[in-house]
């Protein structure tokens, strides 16, 4: 959902924003495990088909060519921290970048009914304006870096 959702937003971004690639990886996953039933169905709602989507685990390569990375939870960026040594410090929360009000976490919908899976989406939703605020930040930095080293 939350690929699909990032992806959604990046469109309508100027370029070279629009063009940035999106996707999704999780800390423990099956390869190629098809959406869930109820995520399809949520992301459906608002207009964004992820029918087609295929789970990935995260790999090395992954993370050596992301700009970033954004887990759900505090488990998802201590499995990776676990996984990859020393943990990839362009890893965050979600929600980490809204505000000190909002809270940093989305629970995990996995197995529960289509309500949790809307309450996830909607939680992803109120976080991508800022998430795009990082990324955008985060590219213009590696731009920056990469001007530096020529």
């Amino acid at each position: 959902m939350a690929e699909g959702l990032f992806r959604h937003a990046l469109l309508a971004q100027d370029e070279p924003m629009k063009s940035l690639l999106v996707s999704s990886a999780g800390v423990s996953t099956y390869d190629r495990q098809p959406a869930a039933n109820n995520a399809v169905t949520a992301m459906g709602k608002v207009g964004i088909d992820i029918k087609n989507h295929r789970s990935e685990p995260i790999t090395e390569a992954l993370i050596d060519r992301a700009l970033a990375f954004f887990a759900m939870t505090d488990t998802h960026l201590a499995m990776l921290s676990f996984r990859v040594d020393p943990p990839p410090s362009n890893a965050f929360l979600m929600r980490q970048f809204i505000g000190a009000d909002a809270t940093d976490e989305i629970p995990d919908p996995y197995g529960e009914s289509l309500p949790h899976y809307e309450a996830c989406r909607d939680s992803m939703v109120e976080a991508i304006p800022s998430l795009l605020q990082v990324v955008k930040s985060l590219y213009e930095a590696q731009l920056t870096d990469k001007s530096a080293d020529q």
